[in-house]
This record gives structure tokens, sequence and C-alpha cells, in this order.
């Protein structure tokens, strides 16, 4: 299977519209390569911008709006799956921190409402509902989990993930340079400890005094980093083989030995 992860920039100097092109621009480069992707995953609140809570609720959609619209129709055009990063989702009153997977015939097959809510020094616990429901989707290049940022430091999330099916984590997020060797960590934890594959997305660039960490990653069931990104904006590539879930469990079956406390 192989991975394309837009570290994209997000920052103040920046619009909406601008990064809308960014991103445009990046799948028609995408489009003309060879091989191209199975999956492609964009970070947190690409769009608006994690930090940026006073636009929330004018920079908020529908979960088939704007954002959906714009990456159903590349997801069709190179026939991938897209993890189209998460939007401000308005529905009736009330905004959801939620992520869009879309498949290969532009359809949105499933849609993770985030469900722990950044409270330190963030407005988003305050402005936004948490979701209540862990998303996994099965699809013909496997099971994925999805997930969102904060997500990663609660590990009842992913073991839960992992006991509905989940072959890989995909992770969305807008992660802070100033807990970059946190990061680091939970994305190779919540990997090994569930041996799962997991992919994350992660915002570049800075909003307001915030920039974010970068370091996109792919890692294997083993806890080791294939492929990361630096604190710049990258497109990040990368190919794995989910089969080798199966193979590490069996090999190494920490799971049969699992006491229910």
């Amino acid at each position: 299977m192989n991975v394309a992860i837009i570290q994209l920039e997000v920052s103040d100097v920046h619009s909406r519209e601008e990064r809308f092109k960014k991103v445009e621009q990046i799948m028609l480069e995408l489009h003309a390569g060879n091989p191209q992707p199975d999956l492609i995953l964009l970070p947190e609140i690409w769009g608006s911008g994690f930090f940026r809570f006073q636009d929330y609720a004018a920079h908020s959609e529908e979960a088939e709006g704007e954002t959906y619209s714009f990456l159903a129709p590349w997801a069709e055009k190179m026939n991938c799956h897209i993890l189209g990063g998460s939007i401000v989702e308005r529905d009736g009153n009330h905004l959801y921190n939620t992520a869009l997977f879309i498949d290969p015939h532009g359809k949105l097959i499933s849609k993770y409402r985030k469900i722990h809510l950044f409270g330190y020094k963030s407005e988003e616990s305050k402005l936004l509902t948490r979701g209540t429901t862990p998303t996994v989707i099965k699809t013909d290049l496997g099971t994925f989990g999805i997930s969102t940022c904060y997500d990663l430091r609660f590990p009842e999330l992913y073991r839960k993930m992992a006991d509905l099916g989940a072959q890989a984590f995909l992770v969305t997020s807008a992660w802070p340079l100033a807990r970059l060797e946190h990061w680091t960590l939970f994305n190779r934890t919540r990997a090994l400890e569930n041996q799962c594959y997991l992919i994350s997305c992660n915002c570049s660039g800075q909003i307001k005094e915030n920039p974010f960490a970068g370091n996109s990653m792919m890692v294997d069931p083993w806890g080791t980093v294939l492929h990361s990104a630096g604190e710049e904006p990258a497109l990040l590539h990368g190919s794995i083989d989910l089969s080798h879930v199966s193979e590490i469990r069996d090999s190494f079956p920490a799971f049969n030995d699992r006491v229910l406390l």
C-alpha cells in the first residue's frame, strides 16, 4: 500500500483559500506521479488552522461541505482513499472536530468526531462538542482506526480500536512543537502496544505563538519509525504491508497474555 502524507504549512500568513490552492497543487503533483498513492492523509483543521478559534464558527461546514466536495474528486481521479484531515463540522447547534474518510469512488464512507478535546491553553474544549464513538472502518486496503491529535495521550481508545479489528491507526493532527518529544513517543508507543501500524499527518507552520511540530510519520507494529518528516512542510511518501500485522501478532502473541482487570 503506497501512502502519501501531506504535511501542510498551516500559518497565520496564509488564508484558508490559499491553503486550498496549495493542497490542489500537491494533488496535481500526486496525480502526475508514479506510482500514485493508495492512501493520502491531511492534517487536523488545516482549512481554518487549529489555534484560530475565532474562525471556527465562520468556517464551520457540514460533513459533506466545502472540504469534502474539494477532496472527493481527487479520490476518484487517483482511485485512492483520502483521510481529509479534519474540519469544524456544524451539525445543528453543535460544532465538532471531525475527520473525513473518503473512498476511491468519492464517497464519504466514515467520519470521526474527536473524542478527547484539548483544554490546555486551548479553546477547543469550550467551543466544540466531543465525539463519543471510536471509528474503525474496513476497506479494500485493510482496516483502519481513525483518531485526532490529543487522542494520542489516551491509550484506551487505541486498544479499543485494535479490539475492533484495526490493522493501522490513521492520525490527523495539529501537534505543537513544544511537545515534540511526546509526539514521537506516543506515535511509537500506540503502534507498539497494539501491534498495529500507525500513520500520522501533522501540521507544519505556526498559528499565533504556536509553532507546529511537523514530524509526520509511519510506524510499524514493532514501534519502529519507517518514514518521518522534519518540521518543515513536506510531502512524505512510503509503503506499508498490512499483512505484517497478523504475522507479528502470531510470532509474538502478546494479546493472548492480556489480563482484563
